[in-house]
């Protein structure tokens, strides 16, 4: 991997209290269980992938990774050091090294203020910039660093001026102005348009090389993060199952979910093979199934998968699963 790492998760556990649903003995919901015992690593200047289908938990692991939520258990450490801050200084300081940007550039940027505005505001509040003079030049020098150029074009604008890829790469200039050391990606791409993507990613891919910054990419699109990430975790049902280096595990997957991830990618010269399709829909995190949580649409479940929760077995070179079929 690149470099040290910047930004850990250990034991990652999120319940939420669901918002419907029978109530239990003592007039209680039960807990959606969104998050279960996930552990990562960013490492400056790496790109890590987390990949799964909608509703598997990605999102909430950005969240508990920039403190937005307070874990249920676990722990996120910056720089080695464990920190819990959700509020006031502390959370300031925090969030100036850790930064998330989040999919939708439209919602994410205020309608009624200028790019100027946007850009400009986390450099005064974090205290980069003395004098109006220094801030419009650093405005410009984001602008620049983003490739939305001549700067003076668009520090003006207002967002709905703007296309997709420009919104979306504003909000990478306002997540950079704040020089973090780690920046949280969550579905940057899936709002944009195909033809835009690309160039968004590769932007993304320059700064965490450029910048050393610790980079994780959250998208369901495993064809993406096999290009993007020198790392892919895939996650299900709130946990990880598999993980191992982008090439590797592309090529060649071991778990049965991560098999179908691939083969649902677009891929005009794969003929899939019959009855390889995925099975079923994803479990309901208010009760997930027992032992694996995949049995119920896996192709090859046996009655084990049922039974027990599937051990993590290690491959060799940091690459692991958590599948009954390779436990010896």
């Amino acid at each position: 991997m690149s470099g040290k790492v910047v930004l850990e998760g250990r034991n990652l556990t999120k319940h939420f209290t669901a918002a419907r649903g029978p109530r239990g003995r003592l007039g209680r919901r039960p807990p959606v269980r969104a998050v279960e015992e996930v552990s990562l690593s960013l490492r400056a200047g790496s790109v890590t992938a987390l990949v799964g289908e909608s509703g598997c938990g990605k999102s909430t692991v950005a969240r508990l990774l920039a403190q937005v939520y307070p874990t249920t258990s676990g722990d996120v450490l910056l720089h080695g050091e464990a920190v819990r801050a959700h509020r006031g200084a502390a959370f300031r300081d925090y969030r100036r090294q850790v930064q998330l940007i989040f999919q939708d550039p439209f919602a994410s940027l205020n309608p009624f203020h200028r790019v100027r505005y946007h850009l400009a505001r986390p450099l005064r509040i974090h205290g980069h910039v003395r004098s109006a003079a220094e801030e419009t030049e650093q405005v410009a020098e984001l602008l620049e660093r983003v490739s939305l150029t001549p700067t003076d074009q668009f520090m003006d604008k207002m967002p709905h001026e703007l296309s997709g890829g420009q919104r979306q790469r504003v909000a990478i200039a306002r997540a950079l102005a704040v020089q973090p050391v780690a920046l949280i990606a969550d579905e940057p791409v899936s709002m944009l348009d195909v033809s835009i993507r690309l160039g968004v990613l590769r932007l993304l891919e320059k700064l965490a090389d450029e910048s050393g910054l610790a980079l994780l990419y959250i998208t369901h699109d495993i064809a993406s993060a096999r290009y993007f990430a020198e790392e892919i975790m895939v996650m299900y049902a709130g946990r990880l199952i598999e993980r191992g280096a982008s090439e590797e595990l592309t090529q060649s997957p071991k778990h049965p979910y991560t098999q179908l991830l691939l083969e649902s990618a677009p891929d005009p010269d794969r003929v899939a093979p019959p009855g390889s399709t995925r099975r079923g829909e994803p479990p309901s995190l208010i009760d997930p199934p027992s032992g694996c949580r995949f049995h119920p649409r896996c192709p090859v479940a046996m009655p084990v998968c049922s039974e027990k929760t599937p051990p993590r077995t290690q491959l060799g070179d940091g690459r692991w699963t958590e599948c009954w079929q390779y436990e010896k």
